[in-house]
Formats: C-alpha cells, sequence, structure tokens
C-alpha cells in the first residue's frame, strides 16, 4: 500500500513537471514572438517608408528571407534565439547598406534594381522586350485590362517599372479631354523624360527627346541653376523643364 502512493505521487509529480515544461514552451514562444515583431518593426522604422509601397526584386528576396527567419525562431524553442537575432541583424543590415548606396549611385542603383523596360510603344508590341522580361502576351494583355484598357493600339507606352509594375500613358486621342486640350491643339504623345538625376544629365534621355547637352545646359542657365544642385529634372518634346533641387526651399518649376 505505501509503495502504492509512493508511485502514485511520482506520477502525479512528472505530470507535473511535464505541464510546467509545457507551459514554459508556451511562454517562450509567446515572449519569442513579441520581442521578434518589435525588433522587426523597428527594423522596417529603419528602411523608411518605401517598404511599405511595391518592393524591388532585392527588397523581396530580402524580405522573404527575414520573415522565414523570424518564423523559425519564434516556433522552434530548441535553437538559441541569438543566432536567429543575428542572423536577421546581418540580413537587415545588408538590405539597409544597399539602399544606401542605391540613392547615392546611378550605376548601382540599376545594377541591383534594374530598369524601367519599355513593353509597347505607339500601339506596337516590342516583343523582345516581352520575352527578356519573361511575359507572356496573355500577361501582358490582363495587366492592360486591369487598367481599363483593351486595344493596344490605344497605348503610347507601356513600361514594366522595377517594381513589376505595369505604368501605361494611353495615345492624346485616348485620353480624358482637359481644359488644356481644348484650349491647346493636340500634339503627338511622346513621352517625359527624366534628362537629370542625382545631379547628373542623362545623355541618352536628353537624345531620346530629340535635345543634345548644350541645350540642357543653356536651359539650366537660364534658369540659374547649376546641374549638380539638381535633384531630379524631367522634360518633355515641347521643351517643358521641371527641377526639383536638392534644397527645398530651391525647388521651382519651369512655367
Amino acid at each position: 500500500m505505501f509503495v502504492d502512493k509512493n508511485m502514485h505521487k511520482i506520477e502525479d509529480t512528472l505530470i507535473l513537471v511535464k505541464k510546467v515544461h509545457a507551459l514554459n514552451h508556451w511562454m517562450e514562444v509567446v515572449l519569442r514572438s513579441v520581442l521578434i515583431l518589435l525588433g522587426l518593426f523597428f527594423i522596417t522604422k529603419l528602411l523608411g517608408k518605401k517598404q511599405l509601397s511595391k518592393l524591388s526584386f532585392f527588397e523581396y528576396i530580402v524580405g522573404i528571407t527575414i520573415g522565414d527567419i523570424a518564423g523559425t525562431i519564434s516556433m522552434d524553442v530548441d535553437l538559441q534565439a541569438s543566432h536567429g537575432v543575428v542572423a536577421i541583424l546581418v540580413w537587415a543590415s545588408f538590405l539597409i547598406f544597399v539602399s544606401n548606396v542605391s540613392l547615392k549611385s546611378i550605376s548601382f542603383r540599376k545594377a541591383v534594381e534594374g530598369t524601367t523596360t519599355i513593353l509597347i510603344k505607339e500601339g506596337k508590341i516590342l516583343e523582345e522586350n516581352v520575352k527578356k522580361e519573361k511575359y507572356t502576351v496573355d500577361e501582358l494583355m490582363e495587366q492592360l485590362r486591369k487598367k481599363d484598357i483593351f486595344y493596344v493600339e490605344d497605348v503610347a507606352f507601356a513600361m514594366l517599372e522595377t517594381n513589376g509594375e505595369l505604368s501605361v500613358l494611353l495615345k492624346k486621342e485616348k485620353q480624358n479631354v482637359t481644359r488644356e486640350d481644348l484650349l491647346i491643339k493636340g500634339e503627338a504623345t511622346r513621352l517625359p523624360q527624366t534628362i537629370i538625376m542625382d545631379g547628373n544629365i542623362m545623355k541618352e534621355a536628353v537624345h531620346e527627346l530629340g535635345y543634345s547637352v548644350a541645350w540642357v545646359k543653356e536651359q539650366l542657365k537660364k534658369k540659374g541653376a547649376e546641374v549638380d544642385k539638381v535633384f531630379l529634372g524631367q522634360a518633355d518634346s515641347t521643351g517643358h523643364l521641371y527641377l526639383d533641387y536638392y534644397e527645398d526651399e530651391k525647388k521651382t518649376e519651369s512655367k
């Protein structure tokens, strides 16, 4: 009888230990999850609001990897949390480094994030560019239909952005009528170009508009602007030039 009582006490003790152990696991999972969530929130704040919009290819890969690491650390209590935190910090630091370098270097930004690709020009599908971007005609038409465009011939330009978004500019005659259209005779639609970026003249874009670097410098001189002080400059085929300066108080737009 005495032995049976001791056995029951031992069994009850083991059951209690298992329950406490299971509870500790649950508490550790909750604690890990909360701490990781707070850490990811802090990292997201460091990366800026850009991460809340469309991600670039590189940012997409890093985001998936960090999410996978965070999920694994939260659930697997057998793994050392410190190792996972170090891994997340390494990936996040690399993303921050790439983002900062991309802001300062156009060539690096193009290498990491890629460049826009024109898929449709003046109602004609550029088959080579479509194949290059691994797009099918069905996928292209689907993207157009999402923008309420059902005829390719209505499109002046359709460009695949670096984040995978398709930007479309309709031909002038297919655009909604504006007050300006009623006052000024419409001209053939030509794609506006970014001719100055981060204080550098984009020669290829300038030539695409039919202008020269000398013309750009002359326009800058008329506005009393220096190219290295310009953050962004855009122009169109009518000669309209928009300049955005590094210093906010100098920002202006050509009339």
